[in-house]
């Protein structure tokens, strides 16, 4: 198989932009609709946070155990991890810690993670 695109792990719409005339720098663009897709409802009006959630939200439907199972090009997983709840600040307000685990695999060279390796 193929290493996923950026479809797949980022939604539909998703491309690399090249550096050119009429982009003025290199980058990842993600529409709006894409994360939308992925649960982040105002994507005009979250906050950073919000949108990182919806981007690793998106990317878990793709990048999960069966699909690295079937196609050794993948090399990241992203699955659910185990609720918790705790206190926080002064007046011990209760919180739920949801998880979510990024597995990244790669030939073992020992060295530290990498992006490129990926």
């Amino acid at each position: 198989m193929a290493e996923p695109t950026f479809v797949q792990v980022f939604g539909t719409g998703a491309v690399r932009l090249a550096s050119g005339a009429t982009t003025s720098s290199a980058g990842l663009f993600i529409p709006d609709s894409a994360l939308t897709a992925a649960g982040l409802t105002t994507p005009s009006t979250a906050t950073a946070e919000g949108h990182l959630t919806a981007v690793f939200l998106g990317a878990k439907a793709y990048l999960s155990q069966a699909n690295f199972d079937a196609n050794i090009d993948q090399s990241l997983i992203i699955a659910d991890g185990f609720s918790s709840f705790t206190t926080r600040g002064t007046n011990n307000t209760a919180y739920r810690q949801d998880q979510l685990t990024l597995s990244l695999a790669k030939i073992d060279t020992g060295a530290s993670i990498q992006p490129t390796d990926y």
